[in-house]
């Protein structure tokens, strides 16, 4: 468990929820690949935005919808390279975030749309974001964007088979929302 993600001082910490957690790590890692240096140094996945009584939940637990915990990826990434705000339109661009609680055919809560600040600078960022992008992708279908936004609590991170799961299972599941939308 940790209460401030992969954070280090010269690096910074994004943590995103849409969807399978699977294809939400893939689609980051495939076009900011850590060894071509573009910003994103390593990720994990894991849940967070849970209930305050649950501690180091399993998959089971979390697909059980009863946590309240989400799927989630974290993000260790250095700002001087890649900006919080390129991260969350990317976040944005790669899932439909005017759906509650789904993303295709997983449905639940562990499913949602959600962004985790770890400062106020990310909170006021990814608002700013969002507001942003609901007016210039949304607004013109007659959509609005569900996704939540809140202060990050606990981190804890998934079995380690999950951990980079679609590069080792190429077939494995992928959900059909993961993917560039624009």
């Amino acid at each position: 468990m940790s209460t401030g993600g992969l954070y280090s001082d010269s690096h910074e910490t994004a943590t995103f929820a849409n969807g399978c957690f699977w294809g939400t790590e893939h689609m980051f890692l495939k076009h900011y690949p850590p060894k071509e240096n573009k910003g994103i140094l390593k990720t994990s996945v894991g849940y967070t935005g849970g209930r305050d009584d649950v501690k180091n939940p399993s998959y089971k637990d979390v697909c059980t919808g009863r946590t309240g915990h989400a799927e989630a990826v974290q993000i260790e990434f250095d700002p001087q390279i890649l900006k919080y705000e390129e991260l969350v339109e990317f976040f944005y661009r790669t899932h439909d975030p005017t759906t509650k609680d789904r993303q295709g055919n997983d449905m639940g809560t562990q499913y949602r749309s959600a962004i985790f600040t770890h400062s106020d600078e990310q909170a006021q960022i990814a608002k700013s974001v969002t507001s942003d992008i609901q007016a210039k992708h949304f607004d013109k279908r007659g959509q609005t964007i569900a996704t939540i936004i809140e202060p990050f609590k606990e981190w804890f991170p998934a079995e380690d088979y999950h951990q980079e799961y679609l590069f080792k299972n190429p077939t494995g599941y992928q959900c059909p929302t993961h993917r560039l939308h624009w």
